[in-house]
């Protein structure tokens, strides 16, 4: 079974590499063009465009940075679906609303395609290892089709039932991720300007129970203030705010999320948003030195 892969940036590429050092048939697609040479050299075919991705592959798998990106690569709201999805298994493993992906399955099915929500929990480092964690919901048979051909990305992969689900629960894995890096990020920040070393501070972090794969990515990125993308920050803004909207839909309190995304809004004004996520800190940071 030849597989499309569509959208190959900070994780995208490296998931996509991961299926072609795996052997899998693969033909990819980038709108940036030069991204896709690494998938060249590691046997990959490379389309000129979406379309072409779409007529040589029976899966194709979407990694793209949201919902304006998804519309104009899929030409929604023009012809071009209804001819691309027909007899295709179509698989959004990024991160939107869940109303979008609700929306993106009716057109795909009603143009005699099949729909599978994927999307998957972990950042660059763990998609360059294959340690992501798939969520999946979907039409049973269109999850089992997809189920095995993720297995070069993903440790572990959940069915979630039907689409929205697989989305749902990574909104809710989200909310933690975000709350649980800028607590983390803070408790440096206290540790570090009360005088603490800040090596010592987070051996011992890492010696107790509080201690995650997690903490263990993102402290020495604190320690040694390296805010090289691993989840961009302007990524996590996005993402605050799709689980904020999915919590005010359903009438739910978001207390902690709420200040966690005023932060990460602070960190993205300061023209931090490309920067990996603990760059969390410059907004921390900035507020000490508004309240001195």
């Amino acid at each position: 079974m030849r597989v499309g892969f569509i959208g190959l940036g900070v994780m995208g590429g490296p998931m996509a590499l991961r299926l072609a050092g795996a052997g899998t048939p693969l033909v990819v697609w980038n709108r940036t063009p030069h991204r896709a040479e690494p998938l060249r050299a590691a046997g990959a075919e490379v389309a000129g465009d979406a379309a072409e991705v779409f007529a040589r592959a029976e899966v194709v798998l979407l990694m793209l940075a949201d919902e304006a990106a998804l519309d104009a690569v899929l030409g929604r709201g023009g012809p071009a679906p209804a001819a691309r999805f027909a007899g295709r298994t179509v698989v959004h493993m990024g991160t939107t609303s869940p109303e979008y992906s609700l929306a993106l399955e009716a057109g795909i099915r009603a143009a005699g395609g099949r729909y599978v929500e994927a999307p998957v929990s972990g950042s660059r480092v763990p998609a360059e290892q294959g340690q992501l964690v798939a969520m999946l919901a979907g039409e049973g048979a269109a999850v089992e089709t997809v189920r095995p051909l993720l297995a070069p990305m993903c440790r572990e992969t959940f069915r979630c039932g039907a689409a929205p689900g697989a989305l749902l629960m990574k909104l809710s894995v989200n909310l933690f991720l975000i709350t649980l890096v800028t607590g983390l990020t803070e408790a440096f920040h206290f540790a570090e300007r009360q005088g603490l070393d800040p090596r010592l501070f987070l051996d011992v972090l890492d010696a107790g129970p509080m201690a995650s794969p997690v903490s263990r990515m993102k402290a020495p990125k604190l320690r040694e203030r390296d805010f090289a993308v691993q989840a961009a920050a302007l990524d996590v803004l996005k993402n605050s705010r799709l689980v904020a909207g999915a919590a005010r839909g359903a009438g739910l309190a978001s207390p902690l999320l709420d200040v966690c995304h005023a932060l990460f809004e602070e960190a993205v004004g300061l023209g931090h948003g490309a920067e990996d996520m603990v760059a969390v800190l410059r907004a921390i940071e900035a507020r000490t030195r508004s309240a001195a």
